[in-house]
């Protein structure tokens, strides 16, 4: 996979902004930053470039030009990286040049959100990196930080994983709970079909063959085998034959992904690199002018 991945969709600009101008009320309070107040002159300028302290994936370097941008139009934004890009230490991203109180008013905000981002397209990629040999796609979950799924999962992106679903609108995923409650796995799939039509796909998730055999006969769209071995993984892709994608899931780490992955499976899913994973450390660096 290409390390230049500059023309990934962004999450729309309105959405960033909206989350980036949310942390800035928060950081500033009621009287902004005190601190450069009381010790910069007003009229201070300075230049500053962030850059990773780290090896790892670039994610969220939009919403340093957003902070930047809210905080005070006079800021200007040079980026030297797109998202996606591989990083080594002391890998420039982005130069700000400006006001210095400005720039230091946003500088949390942007990094925050950055160091967040770039820690999950780092932990997806490495993911990522021990399946390349194999079909399987690394797949994130809604296991995500409420109010940032959309940038979370972008993040997946960056780090070359792929996305689930987003909300629990935009596809079916039938789980042992709904198979409890319908009364079985055939009628939870049939009653799933005749409410959402032919346009929404429909998944199942399974924890035997048994089961999975059963789940095949209604045809769904995909199957998710939970918690299952590498050789169950193996019995349950030649059951379903190509009729249907297959999905592993349930305590994935990085020791076991590669033996999951060669057992044939499609996706491979884990809220780990959503919830779990850390933060790519990003740093200022400030020079005054």
């Amino acid at each position: 996979m290409s390390s230049d991945l500059s023309a990934l969709a962004q999450p729309p600009r309105l959405m960033i902004d909206e989350a980036v101008k949310a942390a800035l009320l928060e950081d500033w309070g009621r009287a902004g930053d005190i601190t450069s107040q009381a010790t910069i002159p007003s009229d201070a300028r300075a230049r500053a470039v962030v850059a990773s302290r780290k090896a790892g994936r670039l994610s969220g370097l939009g919403f340093i030009e957003s902070a930047s941008r809210l905080t005070d139009p006079a800021i200007r934004v040079d980026p030297l990286a797109h998202d996606g890009n591989v990083l080594k230490p002391g890998t420039a991203v982005v130069r700000l040049s400006g006001p210095a109180r400005s720039i230091l008013a946003c500088e949390r905000v942007g990094l925050n959100f950055a160091c967040h981002l770039s820690g999950i397209a780092t932990a997806t990629a490495t993911f990522v990196e021990r399946v390349a040999h194999t079909k399987a796609s690394i797949v994130c979950t809604r296991k995500t930080t409420p109010g940032l799924r959309a940038f979370e999962k972008y993040a997946v992106r960056c780090g070359g994983g792929a996305n689930h679903r987003f909300g629990l609108d935009d596809a079916v995923l039938i789980k042992d709970n709904h198979i409890a409650v319908a009364g079985g796995v055939i009628p939870a799939i049939e009653r799933a079909k005749a409410h959402v039509g032919h346009m929404v796909k429909i998944e199942v998730e399974v924890d035997t063959l048994e089961q999975l055999r059963e789940a095949m006969t209604a045809a769904p769209d995909a199957v998710l085998l939970d918690n299952m071995s590498p050789e169950s993984l193996k019995a349950a892709v030649d059951i379903v034959a190509c009729q249907a994608l297959t999905e592993a899931s349930g305590g994935i780490e990085l020791d076991t992904v590669t033996a999951i992955a060669e057992a044939g499976v499609d996706l491979i899913s884990t809220g780990w690199i959503t919830h779990s994973a850390p933060i790519l450390g990003l740093g200022l660096d400030i020079e005054i002018e």
